[in-house]
């Protein structure tokens, strides 16, 4: 029964073996580490002398839920409240990839002994999940993120409903196939195959997103995305947006979004401009917008030529996406 552990859980484990002091916890840790070594488990009954049955049941509780301690015993243990409140300090801090090194630092800090099950339920109870995090920009300023934050909430209240909110964004799709996960069989021979093309052709498309009306969400396709362009789609947003009615626009610090084209025209049509803070794509909400779009249309979706691509998108933006908000915003009256 083979068994494949990651460099962290072969480390977490050995370390677990090394401050145990239950010999039926140590040999089930012997049992799973020499199985991730190739060993059968009739070679490991007879380095561990006991039943090969018994090493074949180890194996499969660790396969299963990787349980290392018996039936009889350590499934749960009890932490001190100290113990307890620097342990979710700990795990606050530093995230770790698996039960089995949360359990292995447990007993190396503290001596105390968990079962993989028993520390999962712990963590359950100390409102802990296992989800993946979130990615954040190297270069991003925290403090320049929250005084945005703030000072968003104030032109919030400040615009009241009179003064629209855009978030406005520009995104660039191309015809390659955009492979991403779905459910298939187990299995390697079992992978589905999804045809791929290398064409480079791409769309460049300017979005803005009224987090209040999102069925008022403007959309327009252009040849390149410069300053030029720019200033016309501000013009496209005074189709739906009276120009008596003062526009908030936040967008990102593109040079063409500085180009002083740019804030003449958007003084000109009575458009504000606010700059998100730089490296901050997790402040602006139309990426969502983009990831919906990869998601409907674009994920595992192989575009046989440029026009059916180019269709396929204007569809979703002209129709289903419409559909979908108009009956957000519907079901928000």
């Amino acid at each position: 029964m083979k068994i494949h552990l990651t460099p962290e859980q072969k480390h977490a484990l050995e370390l677990m073996h090394d401050t145990t002091r239950d010999s039926r916890v140590c040999d089930r840790i012997k049992a799973v580490l020499l199985a991730s070594e190739g060993w059968t488990a009739q070679m490991i009954a007879q380095a561990l002398r006991i039943h090969e049955s018994t090493v074949s049941r180890h194996l499969k509780d660790f396969i299963a839920q990787e349980k290392l301690t018996p039936e009889n015993g350590g499934s749960e243990s009890h932490l001190s409240a100290e113990q307890t409140a620097d342990l979710i300090d700990y795990l606050t801090a530093n995230l770790m990839h698996t039960t089995t090194q949360i359990v292995a630092y447990v007993q190396a800090r503290w001596q105390v002994s968990f079962s993989v099950g028993g520390m999962t339920k712990w963590l359950h109870r100390q409102g802990f999940s296992y989800k993946k995090p979130k990615g954040v920009p190297h270069k991003f300023d925290a403090h320049k993120q929250q005084q945005f934050i703030d000072d968003y909430k104030a032109l919030k209240e400040e615009a009241g409903q009179n003064e629209p909110i855009l978030f406005i964004d520009a995104v660039h799709p191309s015809q390659s196939t955009k492979l991403s996960y779905g459910w298939m069989k187990a299995g390697k021979n079992q992978v589905k195959g999804i045809e791929t093309t290398g064409s480079r052709t791409r769309l460049n498309i300017l979005g803005a997103l009224n987090l209040q009306r999102i069925e008022d969400t403007v959309i327009r396709e252009y040849p390149r995305i410069n300053a030029e362009n720019i200033a016309y789609f501000f013009g496209a947003l005074r189709e739906t947006y009276p120009l008596s009615q003062k526009i908030h626009l936040i967008l990102d610090g593109a040079g063409y979004h500085r180009a002083e084209l740019v804030k003449d025209i958007a003084y000109v049509l009575n458009i504000e401009l606010h700059y998100l803070p730089p490296y901050s794509p997790n402040l602006n909400p139309i990426e969502r917008l983009w990831k919906y779009m990869n998601e409907q249309v674009r994920n595992n979706i192989y575009f046989p030529d440029a026009k059916t691509f180019r269709e396929t998108l204007r569809h979703f933006f002209s129709c289903h996406f419409a559909r979908k908000s108009e009956r957000a915003h519907d079901s928000t009256d």
